[in-house]
């Protein structure tokens, strides 16, 4: 098992590697056990010559404990400030496409990038025309909104047209009718 997360680390584009030795997934297809042994072949990578440079910001004691998504904006504990996330939204499209190609979207921590955010998105919000959401009603012109009423009202009059035609012949023009009845 072991072994297949240390093949998978090494194919790996090195731009994923960093991404991932900095921000660990926390997924729970991937255990502890897992990650330490990510994190060691990212250290190996026979691919790339910089492999062995590639670490973490925090001292090799201690791991950067993941405490934030990079990918949302976080609140400062003391001053209550929000400062901005980790990676911009170009960034975060770009590491989401990557993983996309190498099929390990689903270790990135959430973001509006990721393909089921956007599908949710999609599915909730429509075609970006209104109306065309879940729930939503397009509101259109008014011959648009009325047509369906006159529509079952001329319906109904060719239902009835024989019985008009019937009364016409047998009281005719001059005797009894003067207009058309509504």
């Amino acid at each position: 098992m072991a072994q297949e997360y240390i093949k998978l680390a090494q194919t790996l584009p090195p731009r994923l590697l960093k991404f991932f030795a900095r921000y660990p997934p926390t997924s729970a297809a991937f255990s502890n056990h897992a990650q330490s042994t990510v994190s060691t072949a990212l250290n190996t990578s026979s691919t790339d010559p910089n492999a062995s440079q590639i670490e973490s910001h925090a001292p090799p004691s201690e791991p950067e404990p993941i405490t934030n998504n990079p990918f949302s904006r976080t609140r400062h504990p003391r001053t209550g400030q929000w400062h901005d996330p980790v990676f911009s939204l170009r960034r975060q499209a770009e590491l989401v496409k990557l993983a996309r190609a190498n099929g390990v979207e689903d270790l990135l921590p959430p973001t509006p990038k990721s393909t089921s955010t956007r599908t949710l998105k999609r599915i909730e919000g429509g075609l970006r025309v209104k109306g065309t959401g879940v729930g939503q009603k397009v509101k259109g012109k008014t011959w648009e909104r009325t047509q369906s009423a006159r529509l079952e009202k001329r319906r109904q009059a060719m239902l009835g047209m024989p019985k008009m035609v019937q009364q016409w012949k047998q009281l005719g023009h001059g005797r009894g009718w003067k207009k058309w009845p509504k």
